[in-house]
Formats: C-alpha cells, structure tokens, sequence
C-alpha cells in the first residue's frame, strides 16, 4: 500500500508585503532584495490569522480538490515551526475547524523540511494499513517569529500554509532519504520564549552564508542518493520540486541536475521562505494548474533547521 495524493489546497493571507515597504523599515530596497533571494513580496498573517486559521484553510481547499468530507480523514499531521499555541497543537485546532472528527492529529517540527518529514510519517501509517486517509499539512506564520529590524532575515519569511489529502492504495510507489545533522543546529535557531525571557525577544537567526552552503551541497547530494538507491535515472523525473527558500538555491540545484530550469519550478518572488509551507504551496499551484498529470515523477526535496534535509519520489 503506498498514499496516493488525491488532492491539494493552500492558503495564504491576503495582506501582502513588497519589498518597498521592508525599505522603510530597514536599509535595503528591493533591487538589492531581488538580486540575492529571487524574493519582490511575502504574505502577512493579520491579528486573526493564526497558523491554525491559515493550515484548516488550506485543509478545506485540499479536502474539496480530493472530493472528500473532513470527517473521511482518519490522520492529520501539521508540519510547522511556528504554532499559535503549544497546546493544544495546531493539527486538533485545524481538526475542530475543519469538523474531522474522526482524525487522529499531531503536529511535526522540522523546520522548512516538516512538509517532507510529515509525508513520510503519513506514507509510513498508511503503508501498513493503520489508517486509510491522511491530511498532511505544511503551515506558518513566520511573521510572528521575525525581526524586522534584522536586514539579513527579513526580507527572507513569509506566511502561508498547503496541504495535501493521501488515500492509501494498492500499487504506486513511494520512496524516501533523510537525514539530520545536529551538530550544525546552531546556524538556524528561533530560541523559546523561557530561554529569551520575553515573547518580544523571540527570533529567528540565521547565518546565511552557512545555510547556503548547507543547502547547495546537500540538496543535490540527498536527491543523488535516493536515485541512485531507487535506480532512477534523473531523466525519468518529470519535475523537482524544492523548498523554496531562495532562487539563487533552486538554480545552483538545478544546474547539478542538467540545467533545465522548466523542471524546477518556483514562486518565491510571490511568497518569500515559508518554512514547512513551501513545497506543499507549489504542489498545489502546479496541480491547479494542470501542470501536474498522473503517472508523472515528481522529486520534492526540502532542507533547513535542525539541520535537516531529505527528499521523496512520488508517481502523480
């Protein structure tokens, strides 16, 4: 039994930020923006919008392009870094949002790669028949945990959430790398609350330069190793689709793999770095565009905090 993906939905806030208005915060503008991260606006989360109210929107719009009622999903794991609350966790908000009340739900940290590692653990419940449908679901409200002061980290992070609804079926194929790193932790960090000693003081903090490094060499390296374990060549992979976190990132992959661009989708002008948030928020633009077709090889790869980083093999 493999979890087929019976549909996608995202949702992001309407409240949009371009990289003008970050220039009347900090010094920066938006050709020197553009230049280094591929990034001209990001969505903001308003007061109202929480993570939750953000993930139980993309779940809905999921849930209608599935064909399926709330109450069909027997799991829910939201990936995000960033909940309105720790407990109770933002899965069982999105479950009484959406009225799934036949869902088992917890949520899943792994940073910009939580997407990837919760569609694991979902494959892993319905592979063994212990649930038949799953709602898995990336989502974040990183403005919540940025510093707009810090040029270096803000014009990066945005908000917005996707999901995808599996369906476990006989037949397809799912396959999966992934690896953490621990000992590079310190490079990606958003400290608590009792460590900072106030919420006001709670951001994140990066080292970009090593995150880059980290991303450029690691990418193509997890996404080698899992082709080369499932005996796949690259060409067979119709699409690659990549957290998005900068276009100079998705470029560099790119080129390790041929330099066909047309096979790496991006939107991370529109939207910024949302964390867990990204790859499902592209899955769902290439589905509702029709870009997607059954029988298609897609690769999604994702790294970041942790460190962490990993990549999957999925037949559309």
């Amino acid at each position: 039994m493999v979890g087929k993906i019976l549909g996608t939905g995202s949702y992001v806030p309407a409240q949009i930020w371009y990289n003008d208005k970050l220039a009347e915060m900090v010094e920066t503008d938006d050709a020197w923006i553009r230049e280094r991260t591929g990034i001209k606006a990001r969505h903001i989360a308003s007061g109202e919008e929480t993570t939750a109210y953000l993930a139980a929107g993309a779940a809905r719009a999921a849930l209608e392009n599935a064909g399926l009622g709330a109450e069909e999903i027997e799991l829910i794991i939201v990936a995000t870094v960033s909940p309105g609350t720790l407990v109770p966790c933002t899965a069982c908000e999105v479950q009484r949002m959406i009225g799934a009340s036949q869902a088992v739900c917890f949520d899943l940290n792994a940073a910009c790669t939580g997407f990837l590692f919760a569609l694991n653990t979902a494959q892993a419940y319905l592979s063994q028949g212990i649930y038949r449908r799953a709602l898995v679901v990336g989502a974040e409200c990183l403005s919540h945990l940025t510093d707009w002061n810090d040029r270096g980290t803000c014009i990066l992070f945005g908000d917005g959430a996707g999901a995808a609804v599996l369906e476990a079926q006989s037949g397809g194929s799912y396959a999966q790398v992934a690896h953490s790193l621990g000992e590079k932790g310190g490079v990606l960090t958003c400290l608590s609350a009792n460590r900072q000693g106030g919420q006001e003081d709670v951001f994140l903090h990066m080292d970009g330069g090593e995150v880059f490094k980290f991303a450029v060499s690691k990418v193509p390296e997890v996404i080698r190793e899992l082709l080369d374990r499932e005996g796949i060549s690259e060409n067979e992979i119709d699409l690659f689709v990549l957290h998005q976190a900068n276009a100079r990132i998705v470029g560099a992959v790119a080129k390790r793999f041929g330099g066909d661009s047309g096979k790496f989708p991006i939107n991370i002008s529109e939207y910024g770095n949302t964390s867990s948030a990204s790859i499902p928020i592209l899955l769902d633009e290439l589905n509702r565009a029709g870009k997607l077709k059954r029988g298609m090889k897609l690769v999604l790869a994702g790294f970041g905090g942790g460190l962490s980083y990993g990549a999957s093999v999925i037949v559309w």
